[in-house]
């Protein structure tokens, strides 16, 4: 407390006038409220567990329902829990009040496209492979933070990235096939890819806002934003027959309340682990999706990985890693960007 309270007084921190006025709270750089690394550690590892439930009930659902309604359940009724989780910590109040509606709005229009192909990919592939190619998205964010926020960059993480890609391109190697669209696997793998793009271009945003939005404000708006942003999706639906919205029977509606509420629990668990440990302690364990995507696509679809895509996972897992304990070592902390974001894959 006395730390703080002698940055405060020399100006390097604690809320200013204008940002009490706004009902922002400008939250420390790490967002730490505690230190409690295997507290942050199981909440990470509960999180990847949860957020791998949401897929796998995701694609069973994709069989019958379109992608862009099942975009609009994950985001409408996972809102709820994240409201509930907010009230609970007395920020409810404050946590729609912003100065920047445009950039939380760009940032959830990019965030929903994003999540719409990284859904479509589930439902095309098997879940290893979509798994494994969404883990191409930080390695795009390095590059955008380079070009975009003039990050400096140097040639460790250039070269992290570099290897990284060549790993993508191993996974990608089995689904490209004669390139025709009308595949389903060369379409799921480009779909992939592009979610992992914009998941990036997603998180350029959300660093911006970082710099003056509580975590609960970024988080509520993408939800409530991407919850109008899918139900654009309905009236597409009524002259592209593909995306027609259906009326689901009651299994398919437990299906979608289902996606919805393991979407907002994982997002809460993932929001809550990054407040005991940061981002170079936690980060890495969000690798363990790959595990589950193993496991439950073996058991519930027989999908058994190609060798290209466990060589590429791995070798892109090493490269993500990599980067994290290098901007660990730069002193680059992610911790506040990575509790404010939601994975395009979730």
């Amino acid at each position: 407390m006395a730390l703080f309270k002698k940055k405060q007084a020399k100006g390097e921190a604690g809320p200013s006038a204008d940002s009490q006025d706004a009902g922002i709270v400008n939250e420390p750089s790490s967002g730490l409220r505690e230190a409690a690394p295997v507290l942050g550690i199981s909440l990470k590892l509960a999180s990847t567990l949860v957020f791998s439930i949401m897929t796998v009930t995701l694609k069973i659902a994709s069989e019958s329902v379109p992608v862009g309604e099942i975009v609009f359940a994950r985001n409408f009724i996972g809102l709820w829990p994240v409201l509930l989780m907010v009230a609970m910590r007395g920020e409810l109040r404050n946590a729609f009040k912003t100065r920047h509606p445009l950039g939380h709005i760009g940032r959830s229009g990019i965030g929903i496209i994003s999540m719409m192909f990284s859904f479509t990919s589930y439902a095309l592939l098997p879940l290893p492979d979509a798994t494994a190619i969404g883990f191409a998205s930080p390695l795009f964010v390095v590059v955008l933070a380079f070009f975009i926020l003039k990050e400096s960059v140097k040639i460790y993480r250039w070269s992290a990235v570099g290897i990284g890609f060549v790993g993508i391109i191993i996974i990608l190697s089995p689904h490209l096939g004669s390139g025709s669209m009308d595949d389903s696997a060369f379409l799921g793998s480009m779909c992939a890819a592009t979610s992992a793009f914009l998941g990036g271009l997603a998180m350029i945003f959300v660093r911006k806002l970082c710099e003056t939005e509580r975590t609960s404000t970024i988080v509520i708006w993408f939800h409530g934003a991407g919850t109008v942003l899918a139900l654009l999706s309905f009236p597409v639906g009524l002259v592209w027959t593909e995306w027609a919205w259906v009326m689901p029977g009651w299994k398919t509606l437990a299906l979608l309340l289902v996606v919805g509420l393991t979407g907002g629990v994982g997002q809460i668990l993932m929001t809550q682990s990054y407040r005991y440990a940061d981002a170079s302690t936690i980060a890495p364990f969000d690798y363990t999706s790959m595990i589950w995507a193993i496991l439950f696509g073996y058991l519930l679809f027989s999908d058994v990985p190609l060798p290209q895509v466990l060589i590429g996972a791995v070798v892109v897992i090493g490269a993500g890693i990599f980067v994290i304990f290098r901007e660990h070592a730069l002193g680059l902390d992610r911790t506040k960007a990575r509790r404010a974001s939601t994975p395009s894959k979730s």
